[in-house]
């Protein structure tokens, strides 16, 4: 399917005593609508993980330092990511969301292996630290979701039918 991305401008903080999931879902939801401001006719996909760990949320780190602390904190742990996909008809308004839970079991991890995984992979702009689709996989040790597309930000089997609902079945 023809598409083009656009980046939303969103503000990602979050709001006060907002759980993960329901961070997930309103940034999702507010980066359609603010891309749909620009694409007036177009059927937009918006989508948002926020990972935590012990109650903890993990932001994107930004940096080396916060990285380390918080593969060091998911050491031996499970983390939970939740993932946001909506799919928004900005000619009619209409809204579809859907999201979908993911928890990830990490091995126990040395310093020295953050320290390698840091150095090779620097996912400073993921939540959590980490990327399965990438070296982070080694990290791993269980992932349990019914979507294992959503661990890496986007949920396919739940935007397939989001598009389907919405008039845009990917197989047509």
């Amino acid at each position: 399917m023809p598409f083009e991305c656009a980046d939303p401008q969103a503000d990602e903080s979050p709001l006060a005593g907002e759980t993960a999931g329901a961070t997930a879902l309103r940034l999702a939801e507010a980066k359609a609508r603010a891309v749909a401001l620009r694409f007036p006719q177009a059927l937009v996909i918006g989508a948002d993980q926020v990972a935590s760990c012990d109650g903890q949320r993990l932001d994107k780190p930004g940096n080396h330092a916060n990285a380390v602390r918080q593969l060091a904190a998911m050491s031996g742990k499970s983390a939970r990511f939740d993932t946001a996909v909506v799919v928004f008809d900005a000619q009619s308004g209409k809204l579809a969301a859907r999201l979908v839970g993911c928890t990830v079991t990490f091995r126990t991890l040395s310093a020295a292996l953050i320290e390698r995984y840091l150095r090779l992979e620097q996912p400073y702009d993921c939540a959590g630290s980490a990327k399965a689709e990438g070296l982070g996989i080694a990290l791993v040790q269980r992932i349990e979701t019914d979507d294992p597309t959503s661990l890496i930000g986007l949920p396919l089997i739940a935007l397939t039918e989001l598009l389907s609902d919405a008039g845009a079945p990917v197989l047509g």
